[in-house]
């Protein structure tokens, strides 16, 4: 058995972390529950952790006495404890300063010192109070129920040799029998043994559990936005596929992951018809310092967040004249409601249908938002999630604990899903000697 001490940082991250220690003692220092009071107003999703980490605690107090210890049904016991004062006056002197941080470690060390048979083990998603905690010769751990290795991310291609024979066979025939284990709509690169055949890209479906070639070229080009790179040529295929309900596009900044989504976005929409309007959405956090509250209606407090959407519409659009489209820029598609814009403050409690629906920047977004939000999916309608792990302004999250890595491992294996990680940036020489070199 253990003693785990958590702080705020997990409970906001996951109001659900209490249960998630098995048989060891979980321990919430009274300076947390002031935290989380602290929190609880806001409007954002950690304002809802921090409510329902009040409404579990108030039911948990109901069963029993929170400071002798309430039963958990994996086996521990959870308690709420506040210290005594003697711990802080004993710690170092630049720690005794009566904050909320140094309360919880002067609580984890005498949670130590009174239990010394037991190992202690600070739990917080904060790396300062990591820091400090480690200092201090407490035992310390990131809490990482949902984490997911960066470096392991599932990347949704995959290298396969043939004989040059296969190879010839799939360019002619569109199909060939996969050879070992592939995931659902996994990405396949085709390659010759003697290499002068060249290379095939293909996908694996899993209805006839065999490798197919990619759709024909000319819907490649859909909205003048011709791929690239073998990675957005992948992008572009499970876009462009209605059989395919999810697709996560996850790479650095200029690698086209937007700029292909909202191109087959509205190619099925405008051109096919398939969707009856494309929604867009992306977190509301700033890069640097925040200017503060901004004026005018929901429309135009968004536009500041929603111009790398608009930029990518206009980019499009300057791909060359369509003689059988009337369209001409951004606003129009929105004056259409075509284009719709929202925050995802508002999402909760949707039901979306036959809409094409892309979430932007999804590495600020934590596991249970972007749960909320891939729920909201009704009968007929696409979801793409784009997103880089390297470029987080959310503080209570990282690379590693992000909903974009945790969506990505969590339906790798399902069959109306399919993943892209792309490597190559594409905006331009400058922007990829940046996103490499900086």
């Amino acid at each position: 058995m253990k003693n785990y001490l958590l702080d705020t940082t997990v409970l906001l991250h996951d109001a659900q972390a209490m249960f998630n220690f098995g048989k060891n003692n979980v321990i919430i220092p009274v300076p947390v529950i002031e935290d989380v009071d602290h929190f609880k107003k806001d409007v954002s999703e950690i304002g809802r952790s921090a409510r329902q980490v009040s409404r579990i605690l108030d039911g948990m107090r109901q069963r029993s006495s929170l400071a002798a210890g309430v039963p958990l049904d994996g086996g521990g016991r959870l308690f709420v404890k506040m210290s005594t004062g003697a711990m802080l006056r004993r710690m170092p002197e630049e720690l005794r300063i009566r904050n909320r941080d140094n309360m919880i470690l002067a609580i984890a060390l005498e949670v130590k010192e009174r239990d010394p048979a037991v190992p202690t083990i600070f739990v917080s998603k904060n790396i300062n109070l990591r820091i400090k905690a480690d200092a201090l010769g407490l035992r310390v751990e990131d809490y990482e129920s949902d984490a997911v290795a960066i470096d392991e991310l599932y990347t949704g291609i995959r290298e396969l040799h043939c004989s040059d024979e296969e190879v010839a066979a799939f360019r002619t025939e569109g199909r060939l029998k996969a050879a070992g284990e592939f995931l659902p709509n996994q990405y396949v690169v085709i390659t010759g043994t003697s290499g002068g055949v060249g290379s095939v890209p293909g996908r694996f479906d899993p209805q006839s559990g065999k490798i197919i070639r990619l759709q024909s070229e000319e819907r490649q080009g859909a909205w003048r936005i011709v791929p690239r790179n073998r990675e957005q040529l992948f992008a572009m295929d499970a876009l462009l596929n209605d059989e395919i309900q999810l697709v996560t596009l996850v790479g650095k900044a200029g690698t086209g992951k937007t700029l292909l989504a909202v191109a087959a976005s509205l190619y099925k929409t405008v051109d096919e018809n398939i969707y009856s309007r494309v929604l867009v959405s992306r977190p509301t956090l700033p890069l640097g310092k925040d200017i503060g509250f901004l004026p005018g209606t929901v429309e135009e407090k968004l536009s500041p967040w929603m111009y790398p959407i608009a930029d990518n519409v206009e980019l499009i659009m300057r791909q060359g004249n369509r003689s059988n489209r009337t369209i001409r820029g951004f606003r129009e598609l929105v004056d259409m409601g075509i284009l719709v814009i929202e925050p995802l403050t508002y999402i909760r409690g949707r039901s979306i249908h036959n809409q094409f629906l892309i979430i932007d920047e999804a590495q600020n977004l934590t596991p249970h938002e972007i749960k909320t939000i891939i729920t909201r999916a009704g009968d007929g309608t696409k979801i793409v999630v784009t997103g880089d792990p390297y470029q987080i302004d959310n503080p209570y999250i990282d690379s590693s604990s992000n909903g974009l890595t945790f969506l990505v491992e969590r339906l790798k294996e399902q069959d109306i899903t399919a993943h892209i990680t792309f490597s190559k940036g594409e905006r331009s020489r400058l922007s990829e000697l940046a996103a490499n070199l900086l």
